[in-house]
This record gives structure tokens, sequence and C-alpha cells, in this order.
């Protein structure tokens, strides 16, 4: 585990953030972003992923870059003690796709436009 806390997975597909091992989908909402620094990518969405569902008993994000043509598929989502309903998963696809969330992760991680 790093210092921050978070386990950073690299493989030859791409990069998995997540606090506990092995990392555990109970959902995934995904997008596309440009390449980019993708620890730093899956930093900020795990960030934003929190701020929205830390409401959400036992929730955990784990977010999951692999490298396809078009930069980044991201699939976010993560652990949780309870079942998820459509509104969570509605509320974490929201945050991947609001625009101004987006533009931050892509001036963060340094992504090409």
């Amino acid at each position: 585990m790093a210092r921050s806390g978070w386990h950073i997975l690299k493989d030859d597909a791409g990069v998995t953030l997540c606090r506990h091992l092995p990392p555990r989908f109970d959902f995934t909402v995904s997008t596309v972003l440009p390449s980019g620094r993708a620890v730093r990518l899956a930093h900020q969405i795990r960030q934003d992923l929190w701020r929205a569902l830390q409401m959400l008993r036992g929730f955990s994000p784990v977010v999951r870059l692999e490298q396809i043509a078009e930069g980044w598929q991201v699939m976010a989502g993560g652990r949780v003690a309870v079942p998820v309903t459509t509104a969570v998963t509605a509320r974490a696809q929201a945050v991947l796709d609001d625009p101004s969330n987006r533009a931050r992760w892509v001036r963060s991680a340094g992504c090409a436009k």
C-alpha cells in the first residue's frame, strides 16, 4: 500500500486504484477520457466519486483505467455494504459525465485533447 493508503495496481492493460484488496466493483459506471497520467486521473475521479457517494454505507471507491485507442476507458464504482440502487448508479454516472469535473480531470492529468 502506498503512503497515501491507496493501492495502485498496474498491469499491461492499465491501472486500478483502490483502498482494499482485492479491488471489488459492487457497481460500476464508465466513460472515456483522453490519454494522460493514469494515476493522477484515477485519484481525481476517486475524490469526486467519494464526495458524491460518501453517505453510502460502506462505500470504498475503485477506479480502473484501461488504455484504448481514444485514451482511457474509465470504470468507476466500488465496494458498498448495502444494496446498490439505480439512484446510486445514476449519481456515480453523473459525476463522470459532469463537464466541469471532466475539464478539471483532463487539466490535472495533463491529458491530450
